[in-house]
């Protein structure tokens, strides 16, 4: 007796949106391959992206899980406060267009170790930026699996692992087999899709509402009233204001911190297209963030339950449960497209930039008589850049995924904000000073991490200060780098003056020529 199969109808669309963005990577990194070459296509790209794609590609990987679904699902649950969330992490890029772009394009750098050991002439700074590099990178990598399995299993009923291996086996195919050079292509066609996987859907649920009458969502859903626009973000006046400021600290400084938002800039031709790649993506960024909080406004409207049961899959079920039948359906698997290609392309970013770091100071070292290839070391350090913040995603699955990316910011906020900064723009930093600096901020933020991921409070003083940790974390990182640097003063490196020099000066001056040689 044969039995028939049965297919659920409504998981067929969600099964064909995931099917074709994952084809349609594949596809776009494979012809991007043809375009990498060399080791340096790999890492930089040979430093040879313009600025308008460069842009679309840090769109596409910076808008991440966090931005897709994380920021609608906390305007949900906890009011308009959130709203400083997308306010910081597009903010961001203005600080590091003002402070850091160009300079940083005019080091030469491949990754943020190389910068450090170049400005400091330290390999302990190098060992130590390395080692951070990779904690942020996969810190910020768990939350990108947690929003795939969350997405397949609402959009397909898939079990939670699914996601994370989908993931997963796509970035490392692109990742592996073109490098920089091919993942940039990817990412920025993702951008885009995931601006039309928001916009369309949305463009119909607000002509739903309007023909609902308009109903006001500051006088329905959770926190219901005045408290929608100042729901304070502690428990208590004092506690909301340190939380607000420690979070905007943490956007506002932690972009430039970011490995695999630093390593773009490094594939720029020059500072000047490094710095109109920043205005361009100010302009991108900013567009998105005006989408989510049209879901979460709508949210407390019809999905007002889902502030408590899970508001982080907002986006992906408001679409069916405003609008019925077909177009539903096919609402829920656009932005179910729009979803997955958000977890691709930061994937994809983050495990360059790790993959980067790993490679040359762990994979591509020798051992004995051997050593792997510069593009071989490359491909062993994507597995590892990969695999392991996928097994750690199935086995913490429950934590929120922008409280997750607002942790990685804090930390990259409390090392590299600092060591970019005083690296840029004041001659007297040391080696001593800046791993003194690194290993503060470091410790202080990273226990706060690992506080939050291993505890379920979020009342009292201990559970703000360590869950919004960067008002403190990063001045004492801060501090500590100049105190230090201060009392080894006689080891600020030899060369740090035309480094800095270099750093500094536009491209289309002669150096050589303006230092008088």
């Amino acid at each position: 007796m044969t039995v028939p199969l049965v297919v659920d109808a409504s998981i067929v669309p969600g099964v064909v949106a995931v099917v074709t963005v994952t084809v349609a990577t594949l596809a776009i990194g494979t012809w991007g391959l043809r375009f990498s070459r060399t080791t340096s296509d790999f890492f930089v790209a040979s430093r040879t992206v313009r600025p308008g794609l460069n842009a679309s590609a840090i769109g596409g990987e910076y808008l991440s899980a966090a931005s897709f679904l994380g920021v609608a699902g906390l305007v949900l649950t906890f009011g308009a406060d959130m709203l400083w969330y997308p306010v910081g992490w597009t903010a961001g890029y203005l600080v590091l267009m003002v402070l850091v772009a160009a300079p940083l394009r005019r080091s030469g750098a491949y990754t943020l170790p190389d910068f450090a050991e170049a400005r400091l002439a330290s390999r302990g700074v190098r060992s130590v930026s390395s080692v951070l590099v990779v904690g942020i990178g996969w810190l910020y990598l768990l939350p990108q699996f947690q929003g795939a399995g969350l997405t397949l299993q609402a959009a397909i009923d898939a079990p939670q692992w699914v996601g994370p291996l989908v993931v997963g086996i796509v970035v490392l195919v692109n990742v592996g087999s073109g490098g920089m050079r091919s993942i940039t292509f990817v990412q920025a066609f993702q951008y885009w899709l995931k601006l039309t996987a928001l916009l369309l859907p949305a463009c119909v649920l607000l002509a739903v509402w309007a023909g609902d009458g308009a109903p006001n969502p500051t006088t329905v859903g959770p926190g219901a009233g005045a408290d929608f626009w100042s729901l304070p973000l502690g428990e208590g006046g004092a506690q909301g204001l340190y939380v607000t400021y420690s979070l905007i600290v943490a956007t506002f400084l932690g972009t430039m911190g970011l490995p695999h938002v630093v390593v773009r800039f490094y594939t720029n031709p020059d500072g000047r297209a490094a710095r109109r790649t920043t205005l361009i993506v100010l302009a991108l960024l900013g567009l998105f963030y005006l989408l989510p909080p049209v879901y979460a406004a709508l949210g407390r409207i019809y999905a007002a339950d889902l502030a408590v049961s899970g508001s982080d899959v907002l986006v992906l079920e408001l679409p069916r449960l405003m609008v019925g039948g077909l177009l539903g359906e096919l609402l829920t698997a656009l932005v179910t497209a729009g979803a997955f290609a958000a977890f691709l392309s930061t994937s994809s970013g983050l495990s360059i930039a790790v993959a980067g770091v790993l490679s040359q100071d762990v994979t591509g070292r020798r051992f004995g008589r051997h050593r792997l290839p510069g593009v071989t070391a490359f491909r062993v350090a994507a597995v590892i850049s990969v695999v392991v913040p996928a097994l750690v995603s199935v086995a913490a699955a429950d934590v929120g995924v922008a409280r997750t990316v607002g942790l990685a910011f804090a930390v990259a906020a409390s090392t590299f904000c600092p060591l970019l900064l005083l690296g840029i723009w004041w001659r007297g930093l040391t080696a001593p000073g800046a791993i003194a600096g690194l290993v503060v901020g470091g410790l202080g933020s990273g226990m706060a991490v690992g506080w939050t991921l291993a505890s379920s409070s979020t009342t009292g003083w201990v559970a703000v200060l360590l869950g919004q940790p960067a008002a403190w974390s990063v001045p004492s990182a801060m501090l500590t780098m100049v105190v230090v640097s201060r009392l080894t003063r006689d080891q600020v490196p030899a060369h740090a003056g035309r480094f800095m020099v270099r750093l500094h000066t536009p491209e289309s001056v002669d150096l050589d020529r303006g230092l008088g040689r």
